[in-house]
């Protein structure tokens, strides 16, 4: 696996304040508490999230690990964050998207380390190769610091055109790095329609996985370009960081920040910026969906009870 130079500071964040409603039907089969999918334990005996930062650990030390919350998922804290040396959890009044959900733990990770190098990591994925892909992501960090104006993404081949996920058309080669080519951008569709995905999924385009890795500094300046007023709500937590009205502020941050889609609103108006890297041959899956997580189960041989119960059809 890669190692960092000293310079580098990789930190990592990790999304964990969805409600995951697509996977709901599914996680109430196998948890009666209602519980958020991200705290699920859909295979062995470790949550979604804590398979994230186990993986994210292989790479990124918890003491440079942000985790992103929300206030109502407070009653599963304990059980994921009581360890020593945890990593740091960030808790958001409410829900408002994966773009505050990317900028409240940026901006606190920026304001501490101006040079950070950022990796963002979503707690829904399944993974057959743990060590392989942090070791993928870990050599995009000296290829951001060679290119420090892009955005890293990760893509992966694609098996269907579906329509479920946002695509990355790569461009022509940016370098050649351990991590393998590097390419721009030269088309990101994060919404497609069936026809678009089917069209771009015959022109060789990949799957993005929201795994991205970029320079905090280059990841604000994007935010702020695509949506100012919440970077400026959030930005102005700054002065009130550990004092007693930082809690006010960050809640009427929120209030008036309506919701908002990190690819969409942030990645997709910056797609000139915006630079991929394919992921090694390996296992992926976003597990948003029933069908996605029963899918990739039977096809990697895995059967936790819950899925043996199931009938054959489902």
């Amino acid at each position: 696996m890669s190692r960092f130079s000293a310079d580098a500071r990789p930190w990592a964040i990790v999304l964990a304040g969805g409600e995951g409603s697509r996977l709901r039907p599914l996680v109430e089969r196998i948890h009666s508490d209602g519980r958020p999918k991200q705290y699920a334990v859909l295979t062995g005996e470790r949550s979604l999230l804590r398979q994230t930062l186990d993986r994210t650990a292989l790479a990124i030390p918890p003491e440079r690990t942000v985790v992103v919350t929300t206030r109502a998922h407070a009653a599963y804290f304990s059980g994921e964050f009581a360890d020593p040396g945890a990593a740091k959890v960030l808790v958001q009044p409410r829900d408002r998207g994966t773009a505050a959900g990317i900028l409240l733990p940026l901006f606190w990770i920026w304001w501490r380390d101006p040079e950070a190098i950022v990796a963002i990591f979503p707690s829904d994925h399944f993974v057959s190769d743990d060590a392989r892909f942090m070791g993928h992501v870990s050599a995009l960090f000296p290829a951001v610091c060679r290119h420090p104006d892009r955005i890293l993404l990760v893509g992966v081949e694609p098996d269907s055109p579906d329509a479920g996920y946002g695509w990355i058309e790569p461009g022509a080669v940016l370098e050649r790095s351990s991590a393998g080519d590097v390419r721009t951008v030269d088309r990101f569709v994060e919404k497609p329609s069936p026809a678009e995905a089917r069209a771009v999924f015959e022109r060789g385009a990949l799957w993005n996985t929201f795994v991205l890795v970029g320079r905090a500094s280059t990841l604000v300046r994007a935010s702020r370009r695509a949506l100012p007023e919440m970077s400026d709500r959030l930005r102005r937590l700054r002065a009130f960081v550990d004092t007693p009205a930082e809690a006010q502020v960050l809640e009427t941050a929120y209030m008036l920040s309506p919701a908002a889609n990190f690819s969409q609103s942030v990645l997709a108006a910056s797609a000139r910026r915006l630079a991929v890297s394919r992921l090694p041959a390996m296992a992926w899956s976003d597990w948003g969906t029933p069908e996605r997580v029963i899918e990739t189960l039977r096809r990697e041989g895995i059967a936790p009870p819950w899925l043996r119960e199931l009938a054959p059809s489902a």
